[in-house]
């Protein structure tokens, strides 16, 4: 279930983020990791995230995914690893919120596709999520919210 989509003018966002390019079969292996190390990092340093997880694909996935995995902050940080200083930039996105289970997210970014379309809204190759509410709000997987959005052109 999706809500119907509208237009966000986004502000740049400052963020600590992973980025990953990963075969799409094995993305589920790589992101926990990556979501463990960027928490952990930004904790041993004090910084809070001022937002949500996302995760910020730089294109349509083809055999791999080309993302980063990050949260928005606002101090600044030592990077270290993985963890980079990286940007959400300023634009303007169609957006709709997926409610449920990530296992049936898939479906909730078909459905939200295919009133992109049907909306004649001219999107870019550049997507993200946000993880509004998830595990850690709530025990109820019906309950968790996904923030779609896609980067008109």
């Amino acid at each position: 279930m999706i809500t119907n989509p509208e237009i966000v003018d986004m502000e740049e966002q400052v963020t600590a983020s992973v980025h990953l390019i990963v075969p799409m079969r094995e993305m589920s292996e790589h992101m926990d990791p990556a979501i463990e190390e960027l928490y952990g990092m930004l904790a041993t340093q004090g910084v809070e995230p001022t937002g949500p997880l996302f995760s910020y694909h730089h294109r349509i996935p083809t055999d791999t995914f080309d993302f980063e995995i990050g949260v928005p902050v606002s101090g600044a940080f030592q990077e270290t690893g993985r963890v980079k200083v990286s940007l959400l930039p300023a634009c303007s996105v169609v957006r709709s919120v997926y409610q449920g289970p990530y296992e049936s997210l898939g479906q909730g970014w078909r459905e939200f596709k295919t009133a992109v379309d049907e909306g004649g809204f001219p999107v870019s190759s550049t997507f993200w999520e946000r993880y509004v509410v998830g595990p850690a709000d709530t025990q109820d997987p019906a309950q968790y919210q996904t923030e779609l959005n896609c980067v008109l052109r």
